[in-house]
């Protein structure tokens, strides 16, 4: 079992940057995802970004540009770093950690932007 701990979330204003980070309790070299995925109010869960084992990212097209994630298999951390966010950047932010049949789930972070 791998219990993983999101940090950075908070209000911001429209413009403003956030950045999330997520450690997990036992090494995640050998986990083929870790990234960020995030559930707005009446939504479905949604990808954000994603770093895969050997280094390759995916993200959401609303994050392109925008957003920064990035992986430290020695330190066992996620990181996403958010830059001009927008109002409907709001939701709960959930760090995943998987490979195969195995999947983690963090408990969340509340990411707010005011316009």
């Amino acid at each position: 079992q791998v219990q993983l701990a999101e940090s950075g979330g908070g209000l911001v204003q429209a413009g403003g940057s956030l950045t999330l980070s997520c450690t997990a309790s036992r090494g995640t070299l050998m986990y083929t995802v870790f990234g960020w995925y995030r559930q707005a109010p009446g939504n479905q869960r949604e990808l954000v970004a994603q770093v895969l084992k050997g280094g390759t990212t995916n993200y959401a097209a609303s994050a392109k540009g925008r957003f920064t994630v990035s992986r430290d298999d020695a330190k066992n951390t996620v990181s996403l770093q958010m830059k001009d966010l927008k109002p409907e950047d709001t939701a709960v932010y959930y760090c995943k950690l998987a490979s195969g049949r195995l999947n983690y789930w963090g408990q969340g972070t509340q990411v707010t932007v005011s316009s």
